[in-house]
């Protein structure tokens, strides 16, 4: 994918698997209807895009990550596209970002209003700066409701209570309080929260994909699915792991054995014994399994 440049509403960067997504509108990064039209153009390129394995979301400059929609623009569009079809775009793009097959981090700082907070919502993983950030679903102020998803999404995130506290109130809440009750994973000095949120992007796009992938259907596909279809999600995704080469190479010994001194406690050594443990250390090869257990490695 190339990086557009200049006046385009959004730049698009990629760095290995990591494909990076700038609101290119500072200082209010206010989402325009161009910055709509743009997001979803890249949004259905990364998730058709092998080589895109994480997205970081964004935007430029260090004062807001945004203030939401730019309202002018809403009645010119609301005319030109009609409001049904302006609402339906933002819904839609929203959506393939919650259930791409791919992680999607976003940064939280200074303004994070309206729009801004439903985009962020929609994603994967937020980190938001420790200090500055303005964060919150303020449209009651303006004599509306939250239009992108954020009454469901904010109430999935952080319960009814703690939602209709937010939306009622028009509250804007900070960095940490947002930590406290869960709606940003970490916090980070806005000085470092770009460099946090790529360093988290690299993480995911280095885990098998059609794991990711599995996962990700798993726990954003059937979040509120009865028990018996989320369990038969979870078996599709195991199978659909079989035979593939992550899964070979994780329970071959001699991957492991670069790593064999790693520490009890470290993330290798914890990873480690659980596949000696399901996989068996003296195993030399795996093969696919039959169809009723493939992907469930045999000790």
């Amino acid at each position: 994918m190339s990086s557009p440049t200049g006046s385009d509403p959004l730049l698009v960067e990629q760095d290995g698997g990591v494909l990076t997504l700038v609101n290119n509108n500072a200082p209010r990064n206010q989402m325009t209807l161009e910055y709509m039209d743009a997001l979803e153009e890249a949004v259905a390129d990364a998730a058709a895009d092998p080589s895109v394995r994480a997205l970081v979301i964004t935007a430029a400059g260090d004062e807001h990550f945004s203030v939401g929609m730019d309202l002018k623009q809403l009645m010119t569009g609301a005319l030109d596209r009609g409001i049904d079809a302006v609402l339906d775009q933002r819904l839609r793009v929203l959506r393939a970002i919650e259930t791409m097959a791919k992680p999607s981090v976003a940064t939280l700082y200074g303004y994070c209003l309206g729009g801004g907070l439903e985009v962020a919502l929609a994603c994967h993983f937020r980190l938001a700066a420790s200090d500055g950030a303005k964060i919150g679903l303020p449209e009651l102020d303006l004599g509306t409701v939250p239009a992108w998803g954020g009454t469901a999404r904010l109430t999935r995130c952080v319960g009814r209570d703690r939602a209709l506290d937010m939306i009622l109130r028009a509250k804007k809440i900070d960095g940490r309080r947002a930590h406290e009750i869960g709606l940003v994973n970490e916090l980070h000095p806005m000085a470092n929260l770009r460099d946090a949120a790529h360093a988290l992007a690299q993480e995911l796009a280095a885990k098998p994909p059609v794991s990711v992938a599995g996962v990700l259907r798993c726990v954003v596909g059937a979040e509120h699915a009865p028990l018996d279809e989320a369990l038969a999600l979870e078996r599709a995704a195991v199978s659909a792991c079989s035979g593939t080469k992550d899964l070979v190479e994780g329970c071959r010994p001699s991957s492991r054995s670069a790593h064999r001194s790693s520490p009890a406690s470290s993330p290798a050594g914890r990873r480690n014994g659980w596949v000696d443990e399901h996989c068996g250390a003296a195993r030399g090869s795996v093969r696919p399994l039959p169809r009723s257990t493939r992907g469930v490695p045999r000790p």
